[in-house]
């Protein structure tokens, strides 16, 4: 994907500047074929597609760095709990959290690796925050009572 926006950008950017050399020949042109200055903006307009193609060509050129996508951040993190790795998966969801703090799923995931490493009140706060966001989900307060329990 990385490739094929690099690709359009750089076109994108050889299709300004080829606007940019048009707008600016308007005036001469007009001055050749008709015997008068025409198209008085026709410099601002050029500038304008010099500019945005410039632009394009330097982010063709430049390295995206990827954003980190959640949903997969998610999915790592419980292959990494499935294996064993569970401190792992908690920091993973911690970092997935930090990208989208809106992903209640994620707090959930954690409370319930809270839960099975016995640490229940840090697991409650996850499930409180996991119901705050997403309070249409049932399950969430059936956890939140495990976590109450466990603590007891």
């Amino acid at each position: 994907m990385k490739a094929s926006f690099r690709l359009r950008a750089r076109q994108w950017s050889r299709a300004a500047w080829a606007l940019s050399i048009l707008f600016a020949s308007l005036p001469v042109s007009s001055r050749v074929f008709l015997g008068v200055w025409g198209f008085e903006s026709a410099g601002g307009v050029a500038g304008l597609f010099l500019v945005a193609g410039t632009y394009l060509h330097i982010l063709a050129r430049r390295a995206l760095k990827a954003m980190p996508d959640p949903a997969e951040m998610l999915d790592e993190a419980l292959a990494l709990a499935r294996f064993g790795h569970v401190d792992e998966a908690i920091a993973l969801l911690t970092k997935a959290i930090r990208a989208s703090p809106w992903l209640w799923q994620a707090y959930q995931y954690r409370g319930e690796l809270y839960l099975s490493q016995q640490l229940p009140e840090r697991a409650a706060e996850d499930f409180s925050e996991a119901i705050r966001l997403a309070p249409e989900e049932p399950h969430l307060r059936v956890l939140l009572e495990q976590a109450a329990e466990q603590s007891r």
